[in-house]
């Protein structure tokens, strides 16, 4: 039996509710992001997985550190594991950006993988370095069931790499602690859920998809 990979993304912060592109910026959990933490435990309390790596950034450390309380494993941080570097960009919400770096905006939309931002680095770069961590990661086989705690826009570019064409259409949010499910078949990797937050209430359910 292959591995399964769990991508989750971290609880919500004050930066999530407020729409502010949070990168690199070192921003703790909510009482939101603490509750949707511990309900990310419960549930996988009744779906065990056998390591968790995670981000180094707070808000995914808290949040893999809150699962390995409940599920007496202890976390591997890791700084492969962190969000886009958006450099000067960083704590700014999307019309501010507009406002203040225009260029840098327009520059963004028109090259989505390749635009470096001021004082940042690329999608591309990301990508690499996810990808690096994923081959190092999967081909160690760390356990039957994966968890992996880190950040939207690093689960999104690792996603257009493996499954391109899977993600072709957009549209795909990443929420707040929702799980992406990938599983090690005989012929390669299959996405069988993406952005899950099945564990999650209603209330818990905010901000599909800052960074």
């Amino acid at each position: 039996m292959g591995i399964r990979i769990l991508l989750i993304r971290h609880g919500q912060t004050d930066w999530n509710i407020e729409g502010r592109w949070q990168g690199m910026e070192d921003v703790p959990l909510n009482d939101v992001g603490l509750a949707q933490a511990q309900a990310l435990a419960e549930y996988l309390v009744q779906n065990p997985i056998s390591a968790i790596f995670s981000s180094d950034l707070q808000r995914a450390a808290e949040t893999a550190r809150l699962i390995g309380e409940r599920l007496a494993l202890r976390p591997r941080l890791d700084p492969r594991l962190r969000e886009l570097n958006i450099g000067a960009l960083q704590g700014l919400t999307y019309a501010e950006m507009s406002e203040r770096h225009p260029a840098a905006v327009r520059q963004m939309r028109d090259d989505y993988m390749g635009f470096i931002f001021p004082e940042g680095e690329s999608r591309r770069m990301l990508q690499d370095r996810a990808y690096d961590f994923w081959q190092e990661t999967t081909a160690a086989e760390p356990g039957p069931e994966v968890a992996i705690i880190t950040h939207g826009g690093w689960i999104r570019v690792l996603l257009l790499h493996l499954f391109p064409e899977e993600m072709s259409a957009g549209g795909h949010a990443f929420g707040n602690t929702s799980i992406t499910f990938i599983e090690q078949e005989a012929d390669g990797w299959r996405l069988s859920q993406i952005g899950s937050t099945a564990h999650l209430t209603e209330e818990g359910q905010i901000n599909k998809d800052s960074l």
